[in-house]
């Protein structure tokens, strides 16, 4: 199973709001993609957070699929569990949504 690199842009806090996991021990992000993942799958992406200019390198483990048309999600999408190194961003991403 070979790793995905993947690019995302979070224009407003309401978006990155709805795409935040807090379910995920190390959280995670919903990231709505036509691309078909596997659980288990490594993915890199290039993030990029409200009233932020650059995108910055995540990484992470696929632990969420969700097919176009379930659930009544217009989109399929997968969630993405942050990797570990990954406990600032989750910190920014948290104090972003308080």
């Amino acid at each position: 199973m070979s790793a995905r690199a993947l690019s995302f842009t979070f224009n407003d806090t309401n978006a990155l709001r709805t795409a935040w996991m807090p379910l995920f021990e190390r959280g995670g992000l919903f990231l709505s993609t036509p691309v078909r993942h596997r659980l288990g799958q490594r993915v890199y992406m290039l993030l990029t957070l409200p009233q932020e200019q650059e995108a910055r390198p995540v990484s992470g483990i696929v632990a969420w699929l969700s097919p176009s048309g379930m659930a009544g999600h217009r989109e399929g999408g997968v969630g993405i569990h942050l990797d570990a190194e990954e406990q600032s961003l989750r910190e920014h991403i948290e104090a972003l949504l308080a």
